[in-house]
């Protein structure tokens, strides 16, 4: 019986889906040109949609995930298995990002005799769009790690600390317990956060 092209070719693709990314990375590391295209295909519709989230302008999106894919393929040698090479992929997805908004920061020249120091003056200045995009990335990852690495008391202590900004003496009293024992959660609290 033979098998028509299409077929073969959804067979073959089937049967490359079920091959793990380490292999493929393996192959790729021999000179197997058919392993890269698996890898890109495997994962370029989930960088696609990160990075057009983030770019918001469909021309970029496309032009850098070709750079994430170009960087992929000239750090492959450097994937040593520690960790997921989806891990990596997304790594260097976000690293892209942010150089992508760093190349778009305009260099700004100064029409008057001197340059005023915005942070002399008092004046509050704007976050340039890889400052932004670092922020939220950060505000995220710190959300994340308050809903699920800390405990409800952990958030509470924290909140009443650092947001409301009681005293480590009153948040003791409101809440009945020893001023060292608020120390402690808010010290485990603090680690946690800064860990991210």
């Amino acid at each position: 019986m033979e098998l028509g092209a299409a077929t073969l070719a959804r067979a073959e693709l089937n049967a490359s889906a079920a091959i793990a990314d380490e292999i493929l990375v393996d192959r790729v590391r021999s000179g197997d040109q058919r392993a890269f295209s698996d890898l890109y295909e495997r994962y370029f519709a989930r960088v696609f949609h990160f990075v057009a989230r983030r770019l918001r302008n469909r021309a970029d999106a496309e032009e850098t995930v070709q750079e994430v894919f170009v960087n992929v393929f000239a750090s492959i040698d450097s994937f040593r298995g520690e960790a997921p090479f989806g891990a990596g992929v997304f790594g260097l997805t976000r690293r892209t990002v942010a150089g992508r908004f760093k190349k778009r920061t305009p260099n700004l020249v100064s029409i008057g005799d001197e340059e005023i120091d915005s942070s002399a003056v008092g004046i509050a200045r704007e976050a340039d769009p890889l400052e932004a995009y670092e922020y939220s990335e950060r505000l995220a990852r710190l959300e994340e790690a308050v809903e699920t690495e800390l405990s409800e008391e952990q958030r509470q202590l924290f909140e009443l600390h650092h947001l409301e900004h009681r005293s480590i003496q009153e948040i003791a009293g409101l809440l009945c317990k020893s001023e060292d024992a608020v120390k402690s959660h808010l010290y485990r609290a603090r680690k946690v956060l800064l860990a991210r």
